[in-house]
């Protein structure tokens, strides 16, 4: 055993106390221990000292002591030599992520994976070049295995008779937005802090007065170079983050950040721009994180013709491949001001990227944070592979694939998939990759990583209570054609499986999940809409406490507290004329018997937007009032509706409000303000709604 192991060994089980061994091994060398430098300190630079050397090689590859480095400051040993330099303030990876050890070794990856994907057309069939994902996109393989329905009810036989769980209630984040978890803001359309209210749209930022008995615009600020655009709020300052249209295939996110001091004349402070797209972005406080998702690069590859047989154009294209360089892999950053163009540079530094099991994807996934007030300022790692979901608790980031195809090398398909091509034989794994990262401040640092048989849908299959993570998974090629409920705790640095349940909703696909401490309510659905009621008061033995099966489904699930929860989603209209949107009423007071209360069923071919974007949904828990947005196609036209539903006595009695026209209906919020008024914003107002 080597001193530094011996080291290792004074200290308790736990998290890896990297900091504290490297500087007592730098305390008893030559020079003594250097010391940090400042938070402004570049944390790009690694010094290795000799002291370090052998110890480190041998006896913490496992721990990957990676380049996340401050600026050493001055200290004894201070001319360079033993003793002297930077020490290592974390590490960014940990458990199976191993970081490159160069930028050589991380090209070399890059290239042996995708190696598999080239055809005579380039990367596949030639669709795939330049490859993104966005947020959740997913394709699923369908196991074939039969269960039979009988084991689905199964667990409802259990003599189990433990106190039940139960909901809670569900608010609004303090800026306005219905959000996934209390603690995590999300960017929307539509921001407020009670006195200002601030919208985005058409790319135009608009500030609004709201203290009044009416609403006043007080300015307007067009954002230059960006489309789709949605904005957080922090103190005086607007951050926008949407897709950065300068670009040749607007396939890259730019962030704006936007001083509101004077809310009468907002100003445009930095400008920073990512070649990669958007997975998520989350707000924690005055903190900002990003996941940004790079494809397969964009090379110049030629195509079968007259004098090119596929033969030679394969070869051809694969000698492009092993010839690309690791700029062509690796996403940059672009941070500047609107007076001063910023120059791009590599976001991430070879050694701060991991790589990942190959069954994923060849790609790039990078993890960004910043402070809302110095967007261009970040700390920034990465994996070398695809991740497609991102769900953030107050203290951890999961990073996690799907399962099904798009975890495996075989490339996402975003519009449309051409399965014939022979270049791209490669099966799914059926199994879903889960990363978790540990969140302090800016910095994220992966502290396990994990896997579970299963595909997970989207960020609402996944939650976090008590350091347990809960996961709601659908069939793959490793397990049956049924849904699942799985936990996972950590064990070291592993996330291991901890409790299991199956058998939910055979040959049907998981529509909606919502978590509460010790409770989860899953939605299935194929011809019916079975509704679970699952207790994780004991996470190692998730047990089914009872089920509730309606006509319809719910794409959306909000508690209303301890009682009742509503479900939004579609329906068959009672007149057996087709669907619509419905919005149904649940009794949860008890959760082994969920009753659907009552149901209101909107006009045929409607939609209620909530159910493909929650923030379009808001509680008002003083008033007892739902808010909702509900779209429906009429003469050729879409229009959009604003439902106020009142929750009284068990009964949902609902008035629906015109107010937007054609693709304005995406931007309609109707925002809570904290003195109980609601400001309706439409695409091109915003104004007080009469409740």
């Amino acid at each position: 055993m080597s001193d530094l192991e011996k080291m290792w060994d004074d200290y308790p089980a736990g998290k890896p106390p990297v900091d504290a061994i490297l500087a007592k091994a730098g305390a008893g060398s030559a020079g003594g221990s250097g010391s940090a430098g400042g938070a402004g300190s570049a944390r790009r630079r690694l010094v290795t000292r000799p002291v370090l050397t052998a110890a480190a090689a041998t006896a913490l590859v496992g721990a990957f002591v990676t380049g996340t480095l401050v600026a050493g400051g001055d200290g004894p040993g201070g001319d360079g030599g033993p003793g002297s330099g930077d020490l290592p303030q974390r590490v960014a990876f940990q458990a199976d992520l191993a970081p490159a050890k160069s930028c050589d070794d991380l090209l070399e990856t890059y290239v042996e994976r995708a190696l598999p994907l080239v055809s005579a057309w380039g990367w596949g069939n030639g669709v795939y070049d330049r490859l993104h994902l966005t947020g959740d996109v997913f394709l699923r393989d369908l196991a074939t295995a039969a269960q039979s329905e009988a084991a689905d009810g199964t667990a409802l036989k259990s003599s189990y008779r433990a106190p039940t769980p139960q909901t809670d209630r569900q608010v609004n984040s303090d800026t306005g937005t219905n959000v996934q978890e209390a603690a995590v803001d999300e960017p929307d359309t539509v921001k407020t802090n009670g006195e200002l209210l601030l919208t985005v749209r058409d790319d135009e930022l608009a500030t609004y007065d709201v203290t009044g008995d009416s609403t006043e615009q007080l300015s307007s600020l067009a954002l230059p170079g960006i489309a789709d655009a949605e904005i957080v709020l922090s103190g005086d300052t607007v951050v926008a983050i949407g897709v950065d249209d300068t670009g040749a295939d607007a396939s890259g996110t730019r962030v704006l950040g936007i001083s509101i001091a004077d809310p009468a004349e907002p100003e445009i402070t930095s400008d920073v721009q990512y070649d990669a797209a958007l997975v998520s972005a989350r707000q924690h406080g005055a903190d900002l994180r990003l996941v940004l998702s790079s494809g397969l690069p964009d090379l110049d590859f030629v195509a079968p013709g007259d004098k090119v047989s596929p033969a030679k154009a394969q070869r051809d294209n694969r000698t492009l491949v092993e010839d690309s360089t690791i700029e062509d892999w690796l996403p940059t950053i672009t941070a500047g001001t609107p007076d001063e163009a910023g120059t791009a540079a590599q976001l991430l530094d070879c050694t701060e990227v991991a790589i990942p099991s190959d069954d994923l994807f060849v790609g790039t996934t990078s993890v960004v944070g910043f402070d809302a007030g110095t967007t261009g300022t970040v700390d920034a790692i990465g994996l070398a592979g695809e991740i497609g979901i991102a769900y953030e608790s107050a203290d951890h980031l999961y990073l996690a694939t799907d399962g099904g195809w798009g975890s495996t090398m075989w490339p996402r398909c975003i519009d449309w998939c051409d399965m014939g091509s022979p270049t791209l034989d490669h099966s799914p794994s059926g199994v879903s990759h889960v990363f978790d990262f540990e969140l302090d401040g800016i910095t994220a640092t992966h502290v396990a990583s994990g896997k579970v048989e299963g595909s997970i849908r989207d960020r609402w299959s996944i939650d976090e209570a008590d350091g347990i993570l809960r996961v709601a998974v659908g069939p793959t090629s490793e397990t049956g054609n049924f849904n699942s409920v799985v936990t996972l705790e950590r064990s070291g640095q592993r996330l291991v499986e901890h409790g299991r349940l199956d058998n939910l909703g055979v040959n049907e696909d998981i529509k909606s999940v919502r978590w509460f401490d010790d409770l989860a309510i899953v939605v299935t659905f194929r011809r019916i809409d079975p509704l679970y009621a699952i207790d994780l008061t004991d996470t190692a033995t998730p047990r089914l406490l009872g089920k509730l099966k309606i006509p319809g489904f719910s794409s959306y699930l909000n508690p209303l507290g301890e009682l009742r929860m509503v479900g939004v989603g579609e329906g068959p209209n009672p007149d057996g004329r087709g669907w619509g949107a419905q919005i149904a009423l649940f009794n949860v007071r008890d959760v082994t018997n969920v009753r659907q209360m009552n149901v209101h069923h909107y006009p045929r071919g409607s939609e209620a937007r909530a159910a493909v974007d929650p923030r379009a949904f808001t509680w008002l828990p003083d008033q007892r009032i739902i808010l909702t947005v509900v779209e429906r196609w009429t003469g050729g036209r879409r229009v959009g509706y604003v439902s106020e539903v009142k929750v009284r006595e068990g009964k949902l009695l609902e008035r629906l409000v015109q107010v937007e026209y054609g693709n304005d209906v995406d931007h309609v919020r109707a925002v809570p303000m904290p003195d109980g008024r609601v400001v309706v914003v439409t695409g091109e107002d915003a104004e007080f709604f009469e409740l």
